[in-house]
């Protein structure tokens, strides 16, 4: 398999992780152990396999939040519910998502069966955690036996993992996390800019300026703000290295693995977006696109 369709693949596969952030049950659950809606649920929701990391390493894994946000929230979360619980409680929470979303019929078919043994032959040929921080965290976590959850905790291992790689790949591109966002923001691809930078925690004055960086790097166009040649040139860049360093577990499942996978969660997929999983209003023009 060749870089480019593994990378297509992981990111088709996407939203069949990242519906957790965005689905109500994941708030619930967390809350109920005492952790705080908003924020602290999402940074501890996600930190959790890691132990009790102080907000420097939840900032350094995570790469594109302002660190006053992160400090906000870590290490306080650790005093208010334990890693373990809280990371069963993530998984409490995916398994009566999946179960909403989709309808019992789907999640204990035949084909979520099929499809959790397909993903999780990539995800456990995943090489290695050097360098994989947060993969190497939730590469912790006891092995789902449920199928429809073992499905989700293999895409999170493969997310986690690209995530590492892309984190690598931005940083050889000399794109600081704040630089990162906005140059995906103007991709149109993710988030609009006023969420993207309520969400990550930047104030104007942090956001502008970083702006003005890449304006005076030629990768921002000084009156659109939309990326010039060269950082568009940039991202792609930043996206085919991505894509190298991500290539080894679907290699291991191999072309026509991953067509049946996709083949089988295209529904699944379809149904998220259906049922605004993913609010329209909080992301770019191009959303959806895999690049």
């Amino acid at each position: 398999m060749d870089p480019q369709t593994a990378g297509k693949t992981g990111r088709t596969l996407e939203l069949l992780h990242s519906l957790s952030y965005f689905v109500p049950e994941t708030e619930k659950e967390l809350v109920a152990l005492g952790l705080e809606p908003g924020r602290m649920v999402y940074f501890a929701g996600r930190a959790a396999p890691l132990g009790t990391p102080p907000a420097t390493v939840v900032t350094s894994a995570f790469y594109n939040f302002n660190p006053e946000l992160v400090a906000s929230v870590i290490p306080r979360a650790w005093d208010l519910a334990k890693p373990s619980e809280i990371v069963a409680a993530r998984y409490r929470a995916i398994d009566a998502a999946y179960v909403r979303l989709l309808c019992e019929d789907v999640t204990s078919s035949p084909d979520m069966a099929e499809a959790a043994e397909l993903v999780s032959i990539a995800a456990r040929n995943i090489p290695g955690v050097e360098g994989r921080p947060l993969y190497a965290g939730w590469a912790s976590v006891e092995w789902p036996t449920v199928p429809h959850v073992a499905f989700w905790h293999a895409l999170t291992l493969l997310r986690e993992y690209r995530g590492d790689g892309h984190i690598a790949a931005l940083q050889t591109a000399g794109l600081n996390g704040l630089e990162a966002l906005i140059t995906h923001t103007a991709t149109g691809i993710g988030f609009q800019k006023k969420f993207a930078q309520n969400r990550r925690g930047w104030s104007t004055e942090q956001w502008e300026q970083a702006v003005r960086d890449l304006q005076d790097r030629e990768l921002l166009d000084r009156k659109s703000g939309a990326l010039t040649e060269d950082g568009q040139e940039l991202r792609d860049v930043v996206e085919d290295l991505t894509d190298d360093l991500a290539l080894a577990p679907w290699d291991a499942l191999g072309e026509s693995g991953a067509d049946r996978l996709l083949e089988l969660a295209a529904p699944w997929r379809a149904a998220l977006i259906e049922q605004e999983v993913f609010p329209a209003a909080l992301f770019g023009p191009r959303f959806g696109n895999l690049r």
